[in-house]
């Protein structure tokens, strides 16, 4: 098993998140780490009235002893992805899982510009880029769609709203669960690239799948997608009508037909904003879900300090 070695430099990062922490009244520190690390070294250096510590990786085997020392461990699963998206997946992890408030701040400490060196600090104010987002809103959408295979979709989205594709704003729509419902208000807007594929090619378990979907997703019209996380249509005209809906100024006809659609049937729409990048996702024809794209949303707090005089070798 790797290690990510506490070394000084690592420890004078520790305690100055720490310090900020206490300044700043976090609610909470996020280590998210590229390998396990002296767990008991680092719960010593931060201090006392920082009661909730939760350490973040890709492999759960990395995390192992790290909740005998008062830690809070979490699996990422996300070891090819970018620093962002691992940040914001771990964020959305700890919210659902019920270890954070959708509302508190936290102080995250990470590996920005080289794998395995702790060298960065943010501050995290959830409120500003998950509005609605609890965990209450989380069990109701899991009782439709199993919350996994939910957390795949909107990975996904959030994804191609950060990302894009060959350098341009792309927008587009899932309808996630009720689908046999869910067809019978689409039709299709040109050739469907999936269609005569089987179950396990358009299963969005698979990476591969996703990337496909990225491609896909360039071009007119939505996604259905079952409640097991397997596209069924792509490039599907959602044809309902947008009676007793109340949306806010300046969304357009996409949003309006995915309010519309989980308003008429069980199903989840999760709407990407073109012009923005933002995620919106919509049940029984309400707003439940805002995610803003991190690469924009993200605010660094600069701070100095000086590394404490530490015996011994690294």
């Amino acid at each position: 098993m790797t290690l990510q070695k506490f070394t000084r430099e690592f420890a004078s990062v520790t305690e100055a998140a720490g310090n900020l922490a206490c300044a700043v009244k976090a609610d909470a520190i996020l280590f998210l780490l590229d390998a396990a690390t002296d767990w008991e070294r680092l719960r010593e250096l931060v201090p006392p009235e920082i009661k909730r510590v939760l350490v973040a990786t890709d492999r759960e085997e990395d995390l192992a002893g790290a909740d005998k020392f008062g830690l809070i461990p979490l699996v990422l699963n996300k070891e090819d992805s970018p620093l962002l998206e691992r940040l914001q997946h771990a964020l959305i992890e700890a919210v659902a899982d019920e270890l954070l408030a959708s509302h508190c701040d936290v102080i995250a400490v990470y590996c920005a510009f080289e794998v395995n060196r702790v060298d960065s600090i943010s501050i995290i104010r959830l409120d500003e880029r998950m509005r609605r987002f609890t965990s209450r809103d989380l069990q109701r959408l899991e009782s439709s769609v199993p919350l996994n295979n939910l957390k795949i979709v909107i990975d996904l989205a959030v994804a191609i709203g950060r990302e894009g594709r060959e350098g341009n704003k792309v927008g587009t729509m899932f309808i996630v669960g009720d689908t046999r419902k869910v067809l019978q208000h689409c039709k299709d807007s040109g050739f469907d690239p999936l269609k005569g594929y089987s179950r396990k090619s358009r299963n969005l378990h698979d990476p591969r799948v996703r990337e496909d979907i990225k491609e896909i997703a360039q071009m007119d019209g939505a996604f259905v997608v079952s409640p097991d996380a397997v596209v069924e249509r792509s490039r599907q005209i959602v044809e309902v009508l947008h009676e007793n809906l109340q949306l806010s100024k300046g969304l357009g006809s996409r949003h309006w037909a995915g309010a519309a659609i989980s308003q008429r049937t069980k199903a989840i729409a999760i709407v990407v904003s073109q012009s923005s990048g933002t995620v919106r996702v919509f049940q029984n024809g309400a707003l439940v879900l805002r995610i803003e794209p991190m690469d924009q949303a993200v605010k660094w707090q600069e701070f100095n300090y000086e590394s404490p005089a530490i015996e011994g070798d690294d």
